[in-house]
This record gives C-alpha cells, sequence and structure tokens, in this order.
C-alpha cells in the first residue's frame, strides 16, 4: 500500500525497502529485472524494445542516491579570464556577469578556439560549455569584424539560451546576433539577417529554409558551432547539417560539442572536422547529484498521484514531463482546476507562447511547468527543485536530460520517475 504520510522536499518520506509504492534500492540493483531482457551488467541502458514510451530502460537506472557534488575546478582550471588575452570590455562584462574563474571545459577549449582549431567538445549539460566558444568567438569578432559565425542548435529553447548567453557577454560591444528558429515570424527573422549579423543562431531546419530562399548566404561564413550534436542527430537532422555544411567553405573553423560520442557522432566528425582537438571533462554524471527514485502507480492513478504529489508545498517548483502534446495539456488542464499555477510547454504551441510560459516558469509567476521533451535540453533554469516524469522517456539519455534540469550548480535536486504497478 502507498504511504500517505507526505513527502518532504528530499525522500525522506518516500518510503523505505518496503513502503510499496516509493521503492529505494540502488540503481544497477539485478533484482526486479526480468530474465532474458536485460543483459547482467547493471549498467546497461538497454534492453530488448517495447511499444510505447520508455517501457526499454531498466526501472533501476531510475532509482539512485545523490552525491555530494565534487569540485574539480580547483585542480583542473589552469587559467583565470583575464589570461586569455580579452578585449577588456569583454573581460569586463564577464566579471559584470559573476564569473570568477573558468569551468574545465572553458578552460581548455577557449585557448583552442582563439588558435582557430576545430574542436570536439565533450562535456555534460551544465558546464558552462555556451560560454566555451561564445567568449573567444566574440573576441574574434572584436579583432575581425568581418568574422560570420553560425551556430545550431537542436530545439528552439536551446537556440534562444544560446542567444541570451551571447548578450549577456556584449553590451557595449558592436555585436550583432540574429534568431532562426521555427515557430517564430519567419518575415522578423528575415530582416534581422539581411543586416548581416556577425552571428545567426538557429535550429536545422529553419536555417535550412532560409538558406534555400537566399537569405543567409552561407559562403559568406567561416566559423560552425554544432551544439549538442548528439541530440540533433537523435531527432533525425543528418540531412539538413550535411545539406548545410556542404555549401559553407571548406576553409573554415568548425566546433563540435556533445554529451556522447556514437558511431553517428563519429561519422559527421570525420567527415566534417579537420584536426579537431578532443577535449573531455566528462568527470562524474550530470544527475549525479541528483536524489532520483521512482512511483509505482497504476495508470488510471497517475493523475491523482501527481496532485497528491504536487499538494505538497516542499516541491517548490516543479517540472512535469509528459510523451504527447495532448497528454501535457491534459496534465495542465487537470492540475489547473485542482488549484495549482501551472502551465504548458511544446512543439505544438507558438513561439511567442512558448517564450511567455519560460519566463513565467523563471519569474515563478508559475510554480508547475508541464512539458515534452523541447524542455529536456536549452532550458537552463537554476531553482527547478524537482522533475518528476509522469511518462518514461523514450530512452536513458533523454532521462538524464530531463532530470538535469534539478540539481544545478551545487543545488542537490530530486527527480521521481512514475512507472506501472
Amino acid at each position: 500500500m502507498y504511504n500517505n504520510s507526505k513527502p518532504s522536499s528530499g525522500f525522506k518520506n518516500f518510503g523505505s525497502n518496503n513502503s510499496g509504492n516509493y521503492r529505494s534500492r540502488q540503481a544497477g540493483s539485478s533484482s526486479g529485472t526480468r530474465r532474458g531482457w536485460f543483459k547482467n551488467k547493471p549498467t546497461t541502458k538497454w534492453a530488448k524494445p517495447k511499444r510505447g514510451f520508455g517501457e526499454h530502460i531498466d526501472t533501476a537506472m531510475f532509482i539512485r542516491k545523490a552525491t555530494p557534488v565534487v569540485t574539480i575546478e580547483e585542480t583542473v582550471t589552469v587559467n583565470s579570464f583575464a589570461d586569455f588575452g580579452f578585449d577588456q570590455t569583454l573581460l569586463a562584462n564577464v566579471v559584470t556577469k559573476g564569473y570568477i574563474k573558468p569551468t574545465p571545459i572553458q578552460d581548455k577549449v577557449i585557448t583552442e578556439v582563439m588558435q582557430g582549431k576545430d574542436v570536439l567538445g565533450i562535456a555534460n549539460t551544465g558546464t558552462g560549455k555556451t560560454a566555451a566558444f561564445a567568449l573567444p568567438l566574440i573576441n574574434e569578432i572584436l579583432k575581425n569584424p568581418g568574422k560570420r559565425i553560425i551556430i545550431l542548435a537542436p530545439t528552439r529553447e536551446l537556440a534562444q539560451q544560446i542567444k541570451q548567453e551571447f548578450r549577456t557577454f556584449t553590451p557595449g560591444l558592436r555585436v550583432y546576433i540574429a534568431l532562426a528558429i521555427g515557430g517564430a515570424y519567419m518575415r522578423e527573422q528575415i530582416i534581422d539577417i539581411k543586416r548581416d549579423p556577425q552571428v545567426i543562431i538557429g535550429t536545422p531546419g529553419r536555417i535550412k529554409d532560409l538558406g534555400e530562399r537566399r537569405v543567409i548566404n552561407f559562403s559568406k561564413l567561416n566559423t560552425v558551432v554544432l551544439d549538442e550534436v548528439d541530440r540533433m542527430l537523435d531527432m533525425g537532422f543528418i540531412e539538413d547539417i550535411r545539406h548545410i555544411m556542404n555549401q559553407i567553405p571548406k576553409e573554415r573553423q568548425t566546433l563540435f560539442f556533445s554529451a556522447t560520442v556514437n558511431k553517428k557522432v563519429e561519422a559527421l566528425i570525420d567527415t566534417l572536422l579537420t584536426s579537431p582537438v578532443k577535449i573531455s571533462v566528462k568527470t562524474q554524471d550530470s544527475s549525479s547529484h541528483v536524489e532520483q527514485n521512482i512511483v509505482q502507480v497504476a495508470r488510471h492513478e497517475k493523475e491523482a498521484k501527481l496532485h497528491e504529489l504536487l499538494e505538497n508545498q516542499d516541491l517548490k517548483k516543479v517540472l512535469v514531463f509528459g510523451a504527447t502534446q495532448s497528454m501535457v495539456e491534459r496534465l495542465s488542464v487537470g492540475l489547473s482546476t485542482k488549484g495549482h499555477k501551472v502551465a504548458s510547454l511544446h512543439g505544438g504551441k507558438p513561439q511567442h507562447k512558448r517564450q511567455a510560459v519560460v519566463r513565467m516558469f523563471k519569474e515563478n509567476v508559475i510554480r508547475i511547468l508541464v512539458a515534452t521533451d523541447v524542455a529536456a535540453r536549452g532550458l537552463d533554469i537554476a531553482d527547478i527543485t524537482h522533475v518528476i516524469n509522469f511518462d518514461k522517456p523514450n530512452n536513458y539519455d533523454d532521462y538524464c536530460h530531463r532530470i538535469g534540469r534539478t540539481g544545478r550548480g551545487d543545488a542537490t535536486g530530486y527527480a521521481l520517475t512514475f512507472v506501472d504497478r
């Protein structure tokens, strides 16, 4: 039976080993798996695919105690921001932003980018990789105003986040940026790009479209950044990426950033990068300081269970993931009728509404955001306390990115995943 005591901000009352609905065995335990489905190694992420969302992931992977955050900068970081030779106004903007010293990925990547090398950066989300390429590229623009850069990202939200990051570093500097993403007004984007900005940031589909309309002149580009390459390939952007890259001059600087390097990513590296410098700072899972657990619940009781959990005000700021747009809308409406301050986010919403929802969540106008996987990457909100997977993700990488929305910086986060009882 379900333990009716209300959960605290962590997992103190989420049950012990015999609590029924909430289970607390460590991830990687061999108990509870079906013989023949999963490989014997406890770290195996994949199992025999089944129909439905997330059914091919070992449930044990959703259960893990948080571990203390390991600070590695003290032993790894060599440079200070002043050591890179940045323009003085740019350096002042870095200080104003509150950056004290580079993260490991920034420390290693910035110098290589400034030397004009191709770079393959392998890093978890939340490691500061956007600044790792933004700062040296901005500095290069200040030295060479003819620099033309294109940055590709898998989602609109991540593209917007990259643009915002660039803008925080460019007050008082003549650096112009245009955004090219789906769901926004094409006319405004065309006007922005025809002003010849030094940086265009966008999603592959819209960038390709604008190129075909001859709005973007790919022949003028001399630097390409592909962020979260693995995710772009998972989303089926491979042909769009190749189409774009084939039109950009071979004499260019190419920067790849990815959380993982699989065979598809390797194939792109081999064809699109020239003698790249490989930099990896994946010292630990980004979710290592996220307390992870499961909620066993019958399917017809899931919405009631979600409402019950959200009644606890210790769940201060919550991101709930659903599998489909219709499910996300239904959950959002249902929670709203029960008095929760909630909104929905998914690819079916117009871009201006998506931006408004993200802003309300950041500014605590709403306490709960119900979203599809569009929020799994590119949503950088520091104070999300809990992630709830109402529907299981399609694969373990998506799971890691979902729960990586909480536990940012040095904070401990909490993640719950609903599984069938």
